[in-house]
């Protein structure tokens, strides 16, 4: 058929005669093909080609073509609206909206943009993250014996001792008994504030505070109610107010290394959480999640505020993972007497139990030479990573009030200048390429001034950060988000 020997030919003789076949049902072989219509294996092989393409034909290597299955009609859209009457409808007696804002922990987790600078995280950079010790922690675990087995529903025992140990410092004040395994330190929060607070309760926070937490507590119910911080942590005069003023039997603190602030909770105001905490019948969550994030030459760290705390007042809250990787999510809560019985019953519906192959793996790396090691490593990386950090600060922005060095944690917690629209300055810093955290997610309340979180753990060296705070120079001087612009 030389009239006949394109492609475009060929494949329209083909696509009518179609029909002839079931669906799935072998065509002619190209061989026959090319003796029927007199043109070369290359035009036939387009053809068919261009006939699987249209989605018609589907071609199998060795074995030829086969008419496809016909196409179905697209499925008609669902309609959810009827969700918003669902989600929304109430008794009348609700105590607290049903909605839940996760938007702050969303912006947390959220990987910047290729090419910006991450000065927003809350994570050790990849660089920073034992990968090889955690895989082959991993790889151990998996072959210890019963490690796919259902673990006990209160942890691994060799782990809860581990924990009880950490929690309890030398004098071994914390009982293994007393330690539940979480999936991480968010988890645990969440156990601890469904289990002192009912919905509607307040709960007092620190002013400000980790973001994450105040989510907690409002998907809960609850009414976080905010008590300042200074450099030396809690204002425990204001604390003893905020107790008989709102009723509330729950504080929720970071005596070491605070989100965002970096403050440690000086002595006295230690001993006086947990006095003004008793005498109002309450207790403190102790969010213990930076312990091991402290920096090269810091001093000595204090006790945990569970070991100096035989009455129960103490919930404590700590977690392996912001010190090694976000997906090691391994933590523990530590309590004394009758709320220990509540807070495992609500894990157990919540989650069951932690799997036992990551609990597992996590006390293979605890127990490594390599723990020991990733400990100094992180602690002389977040010293070194700190000081360029404020050094660039002072150099090019020193507008930007960072006056308090932290001895640990990832962050530099800054005051902008009154005036400063610290959420347009965020904007211009993310279309610069360097991404921050507005100061305003951190407070339950008004703020007082504006602010910036600068983290300095989730870049990838120092010069990254050298020029990420040139960035954040180029986005405030470039910006009517200032204060002359206000």
């Amino acid at each position: 058929m030389h009239e006949r020997n394109s492609v475009a030919d060929l494949a329209g003789i083909l696509r009518g005669e179609l029909n002839r076949y079931s669906a799935g049902e072998k065509l002619p072989s190209s061989r026959a093909l090319v003796e029927r219509f007199h043109v070369s294996p290359v035009t036939v092989s387009r053809a068919l080609a261009t006939l699987a393409a249209e989605g018609l034909v589907v071609t199998r290597p060795g074995a030829g073509a086969f008419r496809a299955e016909p196409r179905t009609a697209p499925a008609r859209p669902g309609d959810t609206s009827w969700q918003q009457v669902a989600l929304s409808a109430d008794t009348g007696d609700e105590a607290v909206p049903r909605s839940v804002d996760a938007s702050c922990v969303l912006a947390s987790l959220a990987a910047p943009p290729p090419g910006v600078i991450e000065l927003s995280g809350g994570y050790l950079h990849p660089a920073l993250q034992p990968e090889r010790a955690l895989g082959a922690a991993l790889g151990r675990a998996g072959r210890r014996p019963g490690a796919w087995e259902r673990p006990p529903l209160e942890g691994v025992g060799e782990l809860r001792a581990w924990f009880a140990r950490e929690i309890g410092g030398p004098a071994g004040t914390v009982a293994p008994s007393g330690v539940l395994i979480t999936a991480g330190g968010q988890s645990a929060l969440t156990t601890a504030l469904r289990a002192l607070a009912p919905p509607g309760a307040p709960v007092l926070v620190e002013s400000p505070t980790y973001p994450g937490m105040l989510a907690a507590a409002r998907a809960s119910g609850l009414r976080p109610v905010p008590v300042p911080v200074d450099g030396h942590g809690v204002r425990t005069d204001l604390l003893a107010e905020a107790f008989r003023a709102s009723g509330a039997r729950v504080f929720v603190c970071q005596p070491l290394f605070q989100n965002p602030t970096g403050a440690v909770l000086a002595d006295d105001r230690r001993r006086e959480v947990l006095r003004v905490a008793r005498a109002a019948g309450a207790f403190v969550i102790e969010d213990d999640f930076a312990r091991r994030l402290v920096h090269e030459g810091a001093p000595p760290l204090p006790p945990t505020l569970a070991s100096e705390d035989p009455d129960g007042v103490v919930v404590h809250v700590c977690s392996l993972t912001k010190f090694t990787s976000p997906s090691l999510r391994v933590g523990a809560l530590a309590a004394r007497g009758p709320v220990l019985d509540r807070l495992r019953a609500i894990q157990v519906v919540d989650t069951f139990f932690v799997p036992r192959p990551l609990q597992e793996a996590a006390l293979e790396l605890v127990g490594s030479p390599a723990w020991p090691r990733h400990r100094r490593t992180v602690a002389a990386e977040l010293r070194s990573r700190r000081e360029v950090l404020l050094a660039g600060l002072g150099r090019e922005l020193p507008a930007l009030n960072a006056e308090f060095a932290p001895p640990g944690g990832f962050h530099v917690w800054t005051r902008l200048p009154d005036g400063t629209d610290e959420g347009a300055l965020a904007a211009a810093a993310l279309r610069a390429g360097v991404a921050v955290n507005p100061g305003r997610p951190f407070y339950s309340a008004e703020p007082p001034a504006p602010h910036l979180r600068l983290c300095f753990a989730g870049a990838a060296g120092t010069a990254e950060l050298t020029e990420g705070v040139r960035r954040l120079r180029a986005a405030y001087e470039g910006t009517d988000a200032g204060p002359s612009g206000a």
